[in-house]
């Protein structure tokens, strides 16, 4: 029998740009989904910030790789040594037992395979209880709903790879929507947009930090952050260059993917049941996820749908609070619980 210690237990959000571990308490870890590996020997150089410091910046030998897209895991191998990497910083390699409960959280729209191939990575580590939960439960259970309720929620989530969208009622989803418009599409929007209107070609961390130091929902905010100088490479001359923006320029880059969300959260409420609309209409949308924090979108959303939104105080660690809620009572939240 395998010497598993008492009480030792460990959450996964295993998300498409950053992975949290937490226990039961407290999150353990929280870095870039990211591993580096070395082309001749295969050998892993770095993980997490490492990795992600090297990420664009690399030479020949070195082959960074993001092992995740649209939320699930693109490339089984590179995910399953990140996993284990990280996992050996959290717990020491002197600890030596296995798990009492594992639990990770996965998109609602994962295909079987995808789930799958979670299920693989997760068996290398033992553990006596091993289970999977859907990410817009475990946000819902982390932004402190009763999903046990009868009383219908939506819970939209804007993570990095993919925007989840559902109605919870009696510990399940009654309405789903899913579209793989989120955060890295922000992303190479701008990318996009430098390269088509400004002849700048610009690097994918280059365009994440405008995302995050200017972006916007909303070309006109109360609170209007500063320009920001961009540095990137010139495409006709090939030499580099600098360009002055606004946020406002940022939010008209990115209004046509807001609004791909803004059309995928009406055909949610759309298809949604008479009865649990008029409890979304009495208690509003919950709003979750990294990409959540994006200037401006609680508000446009707030202007466009005509509903009350409820942005979690802490989007980017609501799915690893709620699993880690989940693991401190197992048996409360059975239901939401899947092999």
């Amino acid at each position: 029998m395998l010497p598993f210690l008492k009480n030792k237990n460990l959450a996964i959000d295993l998300g498409n740009n950053n992975t949290l571990f937490s226990d039961e308490k407290e999150i353990l870890f929280s870095q870039p989904s990211f591993i580096v590996f070395d082309t001749e020997t295969h050998q892993v150089q770095a993980v997490g910030n490492e990795a992600f410091t090297v990420f664009e910046k690399n030479h020949s030998q070195l082959k960074p790789v993001k092992p995740l897209q649209w939320g699930v895991i693109a490339d089984y191998n590179s995910a399953s040594i990140m996993i284990s990497k990280m996992v050996q910083q959290v717990h020491s390699k002197k600890w030596f037992g296995g798990f009492d409960h594992l639990l990770s959280g996965i998109p609602y729209y994962a295909t079987e395979v995808e789930r799958r191939a979670l299920r693989d990575v997760l068996d290398q580590f033992p553990s006596r209880h091993k289970h999977l939960i859907f990410e817009p439960l475990a946000a819902a259970v982390g932004m402190g709903l009763d999903i046990r309720e009868p009383e219908g929620k939506m819970v939209i989530d804007i993570g990095g790879g993919i925007t989840e969208i559902v109605v919870i009622s009696l510990s399940g989803v009654a309405v789903f929507r899913s579209t793989k418009v989120a955060g890295d599409t922000f992303t190479t929007e701008i990318q996009d947009w430098f390269r088509r209107n400004y002849n700048l070609m610009i690097g994918w961390k280059t365009a994440e930090q405008i995302k995050l130091q200017i972006g916007s929902a909303m070309p006109m905010l109360i609170d209007e952050p500063p320009p920001l100088r961009v540095k990137g490479k010139d495409i006709m001359e090939g030499i580099p260059t600098v360009r002055e923006i606004s946020y406002a320029e940022v939010a008209a880059m990115l209004d046509k993917s807001i609004r791909s969300i803004e059309d995928s959260i009406v055909q949610a409420l759309e298809t949604c049941p008479p009865e649990l609309s008029a409890d979304i209409y009495q208690n509003g949308i919950y709003l979750t996820g990294g990409s959540a924090l994006l200037r401006g979108l609680k508000e446009r959303l707030e202007k466009n749908i005509q509903l009350k939104v409820h942005r979690d105080a802490e989007p980017l660690v609501s799915v690893s609070k709620g699993i880690s809620r989940v693991l401190r009572e197992p048996e409360k939240f059975r239901p939401v619980l899947f092999d």
